[in-house]
C-alpha cells in the first residue's frame, strides 16, 4: 500500500465502481441494475441519480470511456435531467465522493448568485495556479499536469437548457505532455459552480491518498509519502 500525492495524478486504483458505490449506500442511496447492465443509484428523494456506466461504454472523453454519470431532475414528475456530469475511467474516488457529499446535501443544487469564481478560488488557494492566457477561467496545478477550466460545452453533454454557445466546467489530468489523459471530467452548463467547487477542492487537496497501485504514467510525478 501507497500513501501519495498529488492526489490528482493517483488514478482511480481500479476501485472507482466499489468506492463509490459503497459511498453512496452509506449515504442512503437505492441502487438496482439496469437492462443496459449498468447500476443506477437514486437519492433518497428521487431527484439526484449517479450511474456506472462504463458496462454501457455510452461515449468518451479524451479518448477514455466514461464510467459514472451523475444527474439531477427539479422534481419527480420530470423525466428529463435537469443537468448532468460525467467522469471517466482513472479520475480520483476521493473527488468524485467530496463532490456526491455535496451533491447529497442539497446545498448546491442551483448556482443562485454564486459565480463562477467560487471554482476558482476552491483551488487557488491550495496552490493552483491561473492560467496565463486565460486567468480568469483556468487553473493549472503548479506542475501543469491538470487543469479545470470553463469551456464551451462539448458534444453529448446534455443539459436541460438548449441554448447554443452555453460553457460548462471541464477538468482533465495530463501527467506527460502528448500522452493520453489520465482522466477527464465534463459538467453540463446548468451544474451549480458551487458543486463543481467542491470537486475541483478535493481533487486540489494535498492530504496523501491511499493506493495499491499507480497510474504508470504518473509514476515519475508522484510522491510517495510512505508505504504500508
Amino acid at each position: 500500500m501507497f500513501w501519495v500525492t498529488p492526489r490528482h495524478l493517483a488514478g482511480d486504483d481500479s476501485a472507482l465502481a466499489e468506492k463509490v458505490g459503497d459511498a453512496l449506500a452509506g449515504l442512503g442511496w437505492r441502487m438496482w441494475p439496469t437492462a443496459r447492465s449498468t447500476l443506477l443509484y437514486v437519492s433518497p428523494d428521487g431527484l439526484c441519480g449517479a450511474e456506472w456506466v462504463f458496462a454501457a461504454y455510452p461515449f468518451e472523453l479524451g479518448g477514455l470511456p466514461v464510467a459514472w454519470q451523475l444527474s439531477r431532475r427539479s422534481d419527480d414528475a420530470d423525466v428529463m435531467t435537469e443537468w448532468n456530469a460525467y467522469f471517466t475511467t482513472g479520475v480520483p474516488y476521493e473527488a468524485l465522493i467530496d463532490l456526491l457529499v455535496a451533491f447529497d446535501t442539497g446545498f448546491a443544487l442551483d448556482s443562485g448568485d454564486v459565480g463562477h469564481e467560487t471554482v476558482l478560488n476552491a483551488l487557488s488557494v491550495q496552490g493552483w495556479l491561473p492560467d496565463a492566457d486565460r486567468p480568469r477561467t483556468t487553473v493549472l496545478d503548479p506542475g501543469f499536469s491538470a487543469s479545470v477550466s470553463l469551456e464551451p460545452q462539448p458534444a453529448l453533454i446534455h443539459d436541460a437548457d438548449p441554448r447554443p454557445g452555453r460553457v460548462g466546467w471541464q477538468a482533465w489530468a495530463e501527467p506527460i505532455i502528448g500522452a493520453p489523459y489520465l482522466w477527464c471530467a465534463s459538467f453540463s452548463a446548468s451544474v451549480a459552480h458551487e458543486l463543481v467547487a467542491a470537486f475541483a477542492s478535493s481533487l486540489a487537496s494535498p492530504a496523501p491518498v491511499a493506493r495499491r497501485t499507480l497510474p504508470a504514467s504518473a509514476r515519475g510525478r508522484l510522491t510517495v509519502v510512505r508505504c504500508s
